[in-house]
């Protein structure tokens, strides 16, 4: 939520348009087949003691409103779930708990206990353990990582699932991590899961899990953690595409879950999915599913997602089966090429094919362009070198990507989709498939100037204020680190496996976490601005 700096008149009003919204949305989802909604969160409606008179009274508005809203779900015939950060925190609240585990889970449990009582129309919470706020919000509360090992995770979900259960409630725990920590692993570490819910029978508690090793990216295997332990599952999926555009151009999902759903007929404790539709990432990126006409991209994926999962069907019969929709063969072929394209020239797929390991983090498969930028620089280019040996074989499937986009403009045309969103994939992607040249081939000026006019184009074709439009990021400045010493950090400090080698024991876990925050202070600005300033920052990945 981020209302603190309305007046409580306009906080009052957007809450009346929120209800219209809310009721369009749960509508349209539950035409579908979707029986339940997320929202966020608990903290801004669990009222304590605790917390400073002016975020009680916010507080207190905020319950007014969101009762309207929670008997709109269920008059729609939705399940309401909430979510919840361990723990978050206003600055009266940590002075009050500190740092002591028992004040935190006690207050937690009495927390939630209350809630409960309050909102009996709630299903259940979805906690959040291995992410915090990004560094970017800027409220009285602000979430914090103080669940830090498997222990501390286990003994919490002892005290609060008892909670669960007296009020009849449905505990949903993301296994979600970004590497901080020594729980930091839990997402894709056999051992690490299984110490977090060693003795956990409980018939509240359900896992819930990202399908794979790392964050919503392409390339990835199906996360074999769906095979461990005996407590029921369910899959986190997206269908908005945070690394992928966010719907504002399509980037079809349905191979790949396709193929998921498939695999995972074999776990049989896998109860349910989560679709993640319309927020994901720290981007600009603002289109509505089933709000807006321009949301229709992902509408399709979120139509076909639940087709695969729920009904067992293929990608062909789910596509023929999406409402409102002329000219399904041609929508097919579009969907494909959409598909084909992100997997060809958004990815290396010589580098995405990789399974690679820094630390606790399965390193995602995706280079050079991250949530809404595109990064063309020397350091990239030494990388990519060290990764991909056929570059020029590289370059030639980025120009046949660019040919499949021009084919999906008439395909639009004829299915009477937004033939502008291909086009602003055509304007983007040409960025990307000249950036590979830069990459691959002998640095000349040729390039440079024409990656550099580039830019100028995109930028005036999307200025600032029409349309949120990637940002592209050159920089041909030389990058300092010779080859052997990266080739070295590589070769030894990054594996293909899972499991730790004592070099990452020794070296990676413990020496390279004194030395990565010894050298932010002593030169901050070695690390770059958006590893300092988005989410949560490249510390967490050392802590």
């Amino acid at each position: 939520m981020r209302f603190q700096k309305m007046g409580e008149a306009e906080l009052r009003e957007t809450f009346r348009q929120i209800q219209i919204d809310m009721r369009r949305f749960c509508r349209s989802v539950a035409a579908i087949g979707y029986n339940g909604v997320t929202l966020d969160d608990v903290p801004h409606l669990a009222d304590h003691e605790f917390y400073e008179e002016s975020v009680r009274e916010r507080i207190a508005i905020y319950r007014e409103e969101f009762r309207r809203l929670l008997d709109i779900i269920r008059e729609e015939g939705m399940h309401i779930y909430l979510t919840m950060d361990i723990l978050t925190f206003t600055p009266a609240l940590e002075e009050k708990l500190g740092t002591s585990e028992k004040k935190q889970r006690d207050f937690l449990k009495s927390l939630l206990d209350q809630f409960f009582i309050d909102f009996p129309g709630v299903a259940g919470v979805v906690f959040r353990i291995g992410e915090s706020d990004g560094l970017d919000i800027k409220e009285e509360f602000r979430s914090q990582l103080v669940l830090k090992s498997p222990a501390m995770v286990n003994r919490c979900l002892k005290a609060v699932l008892p909670i669960f259960e007296h009020h009849g409630r449905r505990c949903i725990f993301r296994t979600w991590t970004v590497g901080a920590h020594e729980v930091g692993d839990l997402i894709w570490h056999h051992a690490t899961l299984e110490k977090t819910v060693a003795g956990i029978t409980s018939p509240a508690l359900v896992l819930s899990m990202k399908y794979g090793e790392s964050d919503f990216f392409r390339y990835l295997s199906l996360n074999r953690n769906f095979f461990v332990t005996d407590l029921p599952k369910i899959v986190e999926l997206q269908t908005r595409r945070e690394y992928e555009g966010c719907g504002e151009y399509p980037s079809f999902i349905g191979r790949d879950y396709e193929q998921l759903a498939i695999e995972l007929r074999e776990a049989t404790n896998v109860v349910g999915i989560s679709v993640w539709c319309q927020t994901g990432g720290w981007t600009p990126f603002r289109r509505l599913a089933f709000l807006e006409e321009e949301g229709i991209w992902t509408e399709i994926n979120t139509f076909v997602t639940l087709r695969l999962f729920k009904h067992g069907e293929l990608v062909e019969e789910a596509i023929s089966r999406i409402p409102n929709v002329q000219n399904h063969a041609q929508l097919a072929e579009l969907l494909r090429l959409s598909e084909e394209v992100v997997i060809d020239l958004l990815y290396f797929p010589e580098f995405a094919r990789r399974r690679l390991y820094f630390r606790r983090v399965r390193i995602p498969p995706l280079l050079g362009v991250y949530w809404h930028h595109i990064f063309v620089a020397h350091s990239l280019k030494k990388m990519l070198k060290h990764f991909v040996g056929d570059g020029e074989s590289c370059i030639r499937s980025g120009h046949a990507a660019m040919v499949k986009i021009k084919r999906m403009r008439g395909l639009a045309l004829e299915c009477h989709l937004p033939e502008e969103d291909i086009e602003y994939m055509e304007y983007t992607f040409g960025i990307i498939a000249l950036a590979r040249e830069y990459f691959f081939r002998p640095f000349d000026e040729d390039v440079k100037k024409r990656l550099e006019k580039a830019k100028k184009k995109y930028k005036k074709r999307y200025p600032k204020g029409t349309r949120f439009r990637y940002t592209v990021k050159l920089d041909f400045t030389p990058f300092k680190l010779n080859r052997r010493w990266m080739s070295l950090f590589f070769n030894y400090l990054v594996r293909h496996q899972p499991s730790y080698r004592l070099v990452d024991k020794v070296v990676g876990l413990r020496l390279l976490s004194y030395a990565y925050f010894a050298v932010k202070r002593s030169r901050p600005k070695m690390v770059p601005k958006i590893a300092r300033k988005s989410a949560m920052g490249l510390d967490a990945i050392f802590k």
